[in-house]
Formats: C-alpha cells, structure tokens, sequence
C-alpha cells in the first residue's frame, strides 16, 4: 500500500454557478479579456484624461468599438472598462484606507445568507458561502471600507464624507450608469468591474479582475507589466538559434535531440514564473532581461523537460505534444540519456551564469531538493504501479504536491535567488508553489474528464483525483467498478469511469478543491512585503488558471426587473 504524509486540505470556496452573460455584455472570458487588452492600449495612445463627461466617454467608447469591429451592443460594457483604464493610474497612487469597495448584495447566497441588513446595506456573516467574504475580508485587510450594498445614493453620500477618495464598485451596467453623474461631479476615480447580468439572479462577474484592482498599488512597480508579453519574449528563448547563442551549438547527435526536444511545443508556465518572479524583485521591472538571466530559465525548462522525458518512459506514455514521444522517436536508452543530459545542461547553466557564489549555491540546493521531491513522487507512483489498490482523495493529493509543486517552487525560488531574494520570500513562495501546483494537477485531471484521449491518467489508470473522489461518494455496485478501475481492470472501459464520475459528482467536488487551492495561493501571499511580487504572482495565478468566480441570488431589486418589464431605458455608458 502507497505510504504517504497527508495533507490537510485548504478552507473551502463558495460553490460557483455557471451563467451565460446577458447579450449586451461579451459571451466569454476570452472575449472580454481582448477587449479589456485592445482597451488599455486605446488608452495608452489616446490618452483620454478624467473626469470623463458620459458624452465624452461614450465617444471614446464608440471608437473603440468601430476600431475592433466589436458588437455595437457592448458599448456601454466597452465604456465601464474604458473609464477604468482612465483611472487606472490614479487609483494606484490612492492609499488602501482611502479607498472604499462596494459590492452588490446579489453576489449573496439568498436562500441560505444569515447576513441581515441596516441603513447602509448587508452586514456579511461571513459564513463562506459566496465571494462576498473573501472580497470583504482581503480588502478590509488592506485597509479598505467596505459596504455590501446597492444604489447611487449611498455612493453619493459616502463621497460627500470626504473620508474616501477612490471607489472600487462592482455592479450591473443599470446601477453603474446611475451612479456615473455623481463620481464624475466630485472627480472621484473610480474602477468599476460590471456583473455579467443585471436582473440579480445568479449573478457572475470575472472576480479575478475584482482582485486586480483591489491589489492595485503604485507601490507594485510590475501593475502594468503585459503578461502576455513577457510569455511571448519567454517563448523566443526557445528557438533554435536562441538556444545555440546561450548554450553554443550542439556539437554531437545527442546535444542535437536534446536541443530539438527543449524547442517542442510546452506551456512554458515554469520559465515564465522564473521571469516573473526576477522581473518582480529587480529595482526595475521595466529594463530588458539580461542575457544572464536566460541561463536561469532555460535551465528550469531543461528540468521539466528531462522529467517529461523520465515520465513518459516510466508511464508508458507513446505521445507528447501531440507528436511521438521521444523514447518512441529514438528508442528507450537514447532518451533516457537525453534526459540525463537536459538535467546536466540545466546545472550547468546554472554554474555559468554570473550570479555570486553564495546565490548560485543557493540555486543548486533549490533545484536539488526540488528535483529529489519530485523523484520520491514519482517514485511513489511508481511503487504503487506494482501493486494497484484503491487510493483516498489526501493520498492522491500528496502525489500532487510531490510531483507537480516541485517543479512550481524551484521555478520561482531560482528567478527570485538570482534576484537576491531573502529566506522569508523563499517561505512564501514554497506555500505558493505547494497550492499552486496541486490545483495545476487538478486542472489537468478535470481535463482529462473533458477530452478523452491519451495520454491522460485516467485511460493510462494512474492515480487520479476525480477516481480517488467517485471513489469516496461511491456505494455498492458503482462502488465496485471504480474498486476494479483501481485495480486496472480490463473489464472496466474509461468511457464508463468517466460516466459514473460526473454521476455521483466526483468533478463538482474536484472542482471545489481546485478553487480551494486557488484560494489557498492567494493567502500565502499575505506575508509579502514586496508589492511587486505580491502584485505579479497574484496576476500569475488569473493567468495560468482564467478564473471566472461567480455569486448568485434572486434578491436585491425586483424593482429592476420590474422597470425592465415597464419598458425602463436601457443602460447608457456607465463609470
């Protein structure tokens, strides 16, 4: 039997609701995020400066739309994020206490919110059923005022206080355009997030954004660093001929498969967090990336990629990257060799780069112990092979946090060494990288479930969270075939594993768990005093993941959709 630590699992999140958005509002997340990009760089070039009239704003709005060929019904949605990339800036520079979020009381679990409710809105139980108590709680410890309420009266009364002089709002587009008049009159800036419906029932909005601003500091000099950029430049590291400049050309067979093998296709998530993690702590995010410091993640690739190699030997696995793998390329001790190799070439770079002595000993001892943790996962895995029985949920989730983490930790800690990072950066990004890591894998196990094919740990009968959970809510008969799935029963086919685990709704709680380490991430990053890297690696996690949380209820005005079925005027551009 597979002997493992067990974790202890991280505070759970509301339980999220899928929703399509309203018709006026862009259909998926992909979408908006184009939109919000094109937005920014509209902004960047036209330079609109705020307070922004409506006329004006729905101008600006208007272009954006005709530029980008967009929907001509998103120009109210276009005109929120456009006035909030207008005061983007400004809002960085405002102190936390100075700044108050308002959040709509339809996020609230109706049927089972405890909260009650005074003058001034909802009083939050905290009770972790909706996004309300992690919203309220993060910014309250900013430093944040905080109401959970509705309405353009009390957003004009908290501004004639004069005690606030930003407002982060989520809200419908109706409400939006209502309070628009008074923050334009008092020129408060303003970041909005709209809801991606206005009739308060089930309501979702993109939460991830929420957290951007929320977390928006001048002190974070990485805020308006491009993601998607610096993956783009990460990526051209790996071409050919970039590789031959850092590592010189390959002057054997051997050095040639590898180097072929390190420009395959790949996420490139791990050298990218290395980048993210060394632009963060650098005195300046925004000068080019030394030649030098491409060593550092190239070799962190060279890493991954010699375990990708081991793995799928291991596994039995005869496709990567959509292509054969590469023990089926060239044979099984020609790639055992390259992947020894790769962990060679990694170290090696590592001992050429330009870093001091003591931080390049710190880096070895990072990528060792990280290399070791993942081989007693595997390793794990691999014992269990010999001998398959059923696991529990923890268990599976400790062969995460060996076999995946890892790779995570070593990827930052190594950009944030060669950085001059201190030891309690290095805690926190080992908490980082253990949450990190296990909801990757879970992603991955949940997209197994979705795009059946090879390879994936459920056809190839390896350990899987969605089993190990069908496994647990299972009784009798079902509880029997998963017992024989475990066991690599032949008589048990994935099409109908795969059927019995949306059943019993093994992918909802793996969902849950997913969400949870999601979460979990983000709390690690409490203890940073660094706002950049705080700032970047809370980035990080929206990028790798795309969340889209969502709340929901039936409550807060039945007097919207009332005015909607008497013929209400629809939105114009809100803040």
């Amino acid at each position: 039997m597979l002997e493992l630590s067990i974790l202890q699992l991280p505070r759970p999140v509301p339980t999220n609701r899928e929703r399509t958005p309203q018709a006026n509002i862009p259909q998926t997340l992909a979408e908006r995020v184009q939109i919000k990009q094109w937005i920014a760089a509209y902004v960047e070039q036209a330079k609109p400066v705020p307070p922004l009239s409506l006329q004006e704003l729905r101008e600006h709005a208007e272009q954006v739309v005709r530029a980008y060929d967009l929907k001509p019904a998103y120009v109210d949605y276009v005109g929120v994020l456009l006035n909030g990339e207008v005061w983007r800036e400004t809002l960085a520079t405002v102190p936390y206490e100075r700044r108050l979020l308002l959040l709509p009381k339809c996020l609230r679990v109706e049927d089972r919110c405890p909260a009650p409710f005074d003058e001034f809105g909802l009083l939050c139980k905290r009770c972790g059923l909706c996004s309300i108590q992690e919203l309220q709680e993060e910014a309250e410890r900013l430093g944040y005022a905080v109401l959970v309420a509705e309405g353009s009266a009390i957003v004009m009364a908290i501004i004639q206080t004069g005690k606030i002089d930003a407002i982060v709002g989520v809200s419908c587009l109706n409400v939006l355009e209502r309070a628009f008049p008074y923050m334009e009159a008092a020129a408060i800036p303003g970041v909005a997030i709209p809801l991606l419906q206005d009739d308060c029932r089930d309501t979702t909005i993109d939460l991830d954004w929420v957290w951007d601003v929320i977390h928006l500091t001048s002190d974070d000099q990485t805020h308006r660093m491009d993601l998607d950029a610096l993956r783009r430049q990460v990526d051209t590291w790996f071409a050919a001929e970039a590789l031959d400049e850092l590592m010189g050309p390959a002057a054997s067979r051997t050095e040639a498969i590898a180097r072929e093998w390190l420009t395959r296709a790949g996420k490139r998530w791990r050298p990218f967090l290395t980048a993210c993690a060394f632009t963060a702590l650098r005195d300046d995010p925004d000068a080019p990336l030394p030649l030098d410091f491409r060593k550092i993640a190239v070799a962190v690739e060279c890493f991954h990629k010699a375990s990708l190699v081991h793995d799928d030997i291991e596994d039995g696995d005869a496709s990567r990257y959509g292509e054969r793998a590469l023990h089926e390329e060239h044979g099984v001790p020609v790639a055992l060799n390259v992947g020894d190799l790769l962990l060679g070439e990694g170290y090696r770079l590592l001992a050429e780069s330009d870093a001091p002595a003591a931080v390049k000993a710190a880096m070895f001892r990072i990528a060792a112990s990280g290399h070791r943790t993942l081989c007693l996962g595997q390793g794990a895995e691999l014992i269990w092979a010999r001998d398959p029985q059923p696991l529990a949920s923890l268990q599976v989730l400790e062969i995460f946090r060996q076999k995946t983490a890892p790779a995570f930790e070593v990827a930052l800690r190594l950009g944030a060494a060669y950085a001059g990072a201190d030891d309690e950066v290095a805690e926190v990004l080992n908490r980082y990288s253990e949450a990190l890591g296990i909801a990757y894998q879970i992603r991955d196990d949940l997209d197994d479930l979705a795009e059946a094919g090879a390879p994936d740990d459920l056809t190839a009968m390896r350990p899987s969270l969605p089993l190990a959970v069908a496994l647990e809510k299972a009784k009798k008969e079902n509880r029997a075939v998963i017992e024989e799935t475990w066991r690599r029963s032949p008589s048990v086919s994935p099409q109908q594993v795969r059927a019995l685990i949306t059943e019993l709704g093994a992918d909802e709680r793996c969902r849950a768990l997913l969400d949870s380490y999601k979460e979990e991430a983000v709390r690690s990053l409490a203890e940073l005093e660094n706002a950049s890297l705080k700032g970047l690696l809370r980035r990080v996690i929206g990028k790798i993941f795309s969340i889209e949380v969502k709340g929901w209820c039936s409550e807060f005005e039945a007097r919207n959709v009332a005015g909607s079925e008497a013929g209400a005027a629809p939105a114009g551009v809100g803040v």
